[in-house]
């Protein structure tokens, strides 16, 4: 690394002091109802003891990586909008970028994890504890934090590579390689290509599964009851909002040349802090089975 700055300032999503009063007060709350949404989840589905499906040892993961995604990045967005000059310092920065990914990441493949399990239970049931058994679901997740590993890993090379000889204002509000692209003192059109070929490769190609595994299932149901067809449909509808609420953003922040806009930032909100907000209640205001779990542990509790 050949950099001459050793801290950044986030610029946030907004300057205005009024509204950054309004950015205080609305994500510090949506921060705090993400985590307790999650760590509900969390907690219900370790103490349930009807709970223990493959379905739910995902779900469990997918509410830890929201936990963690949003933890990442929500605190210092939150602290920045009541402080004048927000600063990051390279090594935090670096961090922030590794950490976003590597959540991000699991994210992707979790949701991937539980659309393959819809797809063998709907369209292989008789064959389903075989093939989805408490084994095979460990394995599936130990790679799922290995593959995580590898691209954050990949991330962070392309970051440290990047030499800052200068300006240091990050127009976003967390560390990431798109807006730092833009600071280093280099021309970045190889190091985006890899961006896009990493980031924007993975969120494209898995979208593009889930889509074509949602598919299948849709295609299968045609030979279910109406009552099966009817709770696989509110099954899968839950995991499709979540996989277009997540996937369309980051789609458009990661598959496009080195070019930024003023939506960017808004935009990012949507899968960094939106979507770990909204899969806690996706999962259970759609899903009898944890909001009964939830009722018979926390009513016993009381």
């Amino acid at each position: 690394m050949n950099s001459s700055v050793t801290e950044f300032i986030l610029f946030g999503l907004t300057q205005d002091a009024g509204k950054q009063k309004a950015v205080f007060g609305v994500f510090l709350i949506l921060y705090l109802a993400t985590l307790l949404g999650n760590f509900l989840i969390l907690v219900t589905i370790k103490t349930s003891k009807t709970l223990g499906s493959p379905m739910y040892f995902f779900l469990f993961y997918l509410s830890f990586a929201d936990a963690c995604l949003s933890t990442t990045i929500a605190p210092r967005l939150i602290v920045g909008a009541i402080t004048q000059k927000n600063t990051i310092s390279y090594n935090e920065c670096m961090t922030q970028v590794f950490a976003a990914h590597f959540f991000g990441c699991l994210e992707i493949f979790v949701l991937i994890l539980m659309a393959f399990d819809r797809y063998v239970a709907i369209c292989k049931p008789l064959r389903y504890t075989t093939i989805m058994s408490q084994h095979v679901c460990s394995v599936l997740m130990i790679l799922s934090w290995v593959g995580s590993c590898i691209h954050s890993s990949a991330q962070i090379f392309l970051a440290l590579r990047l030499p800052f000889c200068g300006p240091n204002v990050i127009d976003h509000y967390f560390c990431d390689l798109q807006p730092l692209l833009k600071l280093a003192c280099m021309d970045t059109y190889v190091t985006n290509l890899l961006v896009v070929s990493n980031s924007g490769a993975i969120c494209t190609v898995s979208f593009i599964i889930l889509l074509i595994s949602y598919v299948v299932i849709l295609y299968s149901l045609r030979n279910h009851s109406a009552e099966g067809r009817r709770k696989a449909l509110s099954t899968c509808t839950s995991h499709f909002i979540v996989v277009v609420l997540f996937f369309g953003p980051c789609i458009f922040i990661y598959t496009r040349p080195p070019t930024t806009f003023p939506i960017d930032k808004m935009v990012a909100v949507f899968y960094t802090i939106g979507t770990p907000l909204l899969n806690p209640l996706i999962y259970t205001l759609r899903n009898v089975e944890v909001k009964n779990a939830m009722k018979k542990l926390w009513c016993s509790k009381v």
